[in-house]
């Protein structure tokens, strides 16, 4: 006799949510019985209206997805599920839905929690030069990622790490945490409210740099944390450019910047209603 699969409920949005739910979908293990995602927005410069990435894959996957405004408004105990994965939802569940799954509502956390509880945990990590980071598999709760961990896995940070290599490195591993968490028995551990940390969304004021106040390694972090978005703007011999990549050593087409301690190298960069370019391709065009 075949087991029942264990039932699911999954919220998501972004790219990052789609590894867990694919995971999910293609593990027998499990029953994703409805899928629910943000409603789709316009997208890029022609501000297309395009599903998010995790509707998406719903309908690639032919399972229902609902799409309100507000999560809260919506009756999940018609559902019966075994859980609720919620992963980079991006709203604030009510206790009435985390109370709907039969056995607990279950979030991935790209961090190691305490350590950054919030909207920004790998551009945090990076920005802070954290030497490690991480996946938590969380029991939510009400209170903003403070609810008791379920497991965790740590990757090393290295230098050279940008936000983008980060953010598919966390995908993938939150995605193989999850399936191995739900399929064995919850053991809970509650979290060291002394270690946290807090992160909040990103603004693009964050990306504004000045190498006259700022060392090379700092703004170096901030274009590995915060390139494509919101982006890392500097002024450079009298104009304000974007900057795409940057390295603490130079490069064949990188130019090099004063900063408060040493030279920073430009590998590649955007001008004003230009595409990008490198470093030397800038500076020949500039002079």
């Amino acid at each position: 006799m075949s087991k029942t699969p264990i039932s699911i409920i999954f919220a998501g949005t972004p790219e990052f949510a789609v590894p867990s739910l694919n995971a999910l979908i293609a593990d027998e293990s499990f029953d994703v019985k409805l899928i629910i995602s943000q409603p789709d927005k316009p997208v890029g410069r022609k501000q297309e209206i395009l599903p998010t990435p995790v509707a998406k894959a719903a309908i690639a996957a032919g399972i229902a997805v609902q799409q309100p405004e507000d999560i809260n408004a919506l009756s999940l105990e018609t559902f019966d599920c075994d859980f609720l994965v919620v992963v980079a939802y991006g709203q604030i569940l009510k206790q009435d839905i985390l109370d709907a799954p039969s056995i607990a509502p279950v979030n991935i956390h790209a961090s190691l929690l305490p350590r950054w509880r919030g909207a920004s945990p790998m551009q945090s990590a990076i920005l802070a030069s954290d030497p490690q980071t991480g996946i938590t598999i969380q029991r939510m709760v009400k209170k903003l990622d403070a609810g008791p961990i379920l497991s965790q896995v740590v990757l090393p940070l290295e230098q050279s790490t940008t936000i983008e290599a980060l953010h598919d490195a966390l995908a993938s591993a939150g995605a193989a945490l999850l399936i191995e968490t739900l399929k064995n028995p919850l053991s809970e551990k509650a979290q060291d409210e002394e270690g946290v940390t807090m992160c909040h969304k990103l603004k693009r004021t964050m990306g504004e740099v000045d190498p006259a106040s700022q060392s090379a390694e700092e703004i170096h972090r901030h274009v590995r944390a915060l390139v494509p978005w919101p982006g890392v703007r500097m002024h450079l011999e009298g104009q304000d450019v974007k900057l795409i990549e940057t390295s603490l050593l130079e490069t064949e087409e990188s130019i090099p910047v004063q900063c408060k301690d040493t030279h920073l190298h430009i590998v590649r960069l955007q001008p004003p209603g230009k595409t990008p370019m490198t470093g030397q391709a800038w500076h020949r065009g500039h002079a």
